[in-house]
């Protein structure tokens, strides 16, 4: 039985370049500090291997500042697209491709037995118990009914409190950790 070239190459990408296969998809979206490239076919002068920075932009050849921060990789390769197509190409074919991911990371602290600050699995999600496990789980004095989760929301700092235990055993829906928050494990008080 012969496998198909096309599933070959994917299994192949896959296998020896598995965050660039992943990143491919319509749902990723582009963040501050991934690494990008971009290609026009057929106009090499139009390459670029570039950062987003922290406003979310980067800089194209003829394009100047473009905004991609934000933006699903289609939505980048639409807005590339149209501002090319406005003044310079009459159908440019534009491909963009995540060459690095930016790092994305958390802080556990209090009653676990590695504290600190952690990586997110390469770009996956993560919720609140296997970001615990990560830290090396609770301490033997730590108070899992007692956790609390500070996050930024559109500036603010909100708080936010979950009983470990109740989602350990079900009761209460998981909760997912997102980049930049800090979990904090409380003391048992005996």
């Amino acid at each position: 039985m012969r496998v198909p070239l096309l599933l070959f190459f994917l299994a192949v990408t896959t296998l020896f370049a598995p965050g660039v296969a992943r990143a491919q998809s319509a749902s990723y979206v582009l963040s501050p500090n991934d690494q990008v490239q971009i290609d026009v076919f057929q106009e090499e002068d139009l390459r670029a291997n570039v950062k987003i920075s922290q406003d979310g932009t980067i800089e194209f050849p003829l394009l100047g500042q473009v905004r991609i921060g934000g933006l699903t990789i289609g939505q980048a390769i639409a807005r590339i697209s149209e501002m090319l197509r406005k003044d310079y190409l009459v159908n440019p074919r534009v491909t963009l491709t995540v060459q690095g991911f930016a790092k994305k990371r958390f802080n556990v602290f209090g009653q676990v037995n590695s504290p600190g600050v952690k990586e997110m699995p390469d770009q996956e999600s993560i919720d609140l118990l296997d970001a615990i496990a990560l830290s090396g789980g609770y301490t033997r004095i730590a108070n899992p009914g007692n956790i609390t989760i500070k996050r930024r929301v559109n500036g603010k700092e909100e708080v936010i409190r979950i009983n470990g235990k109740a989602m350990a055993k079900g009761e209460v829906p998981s909760f997912k950790v997102l980049p930049g928050d800090t979990i904090t494990v409380a003391e048992s008080l005996f």
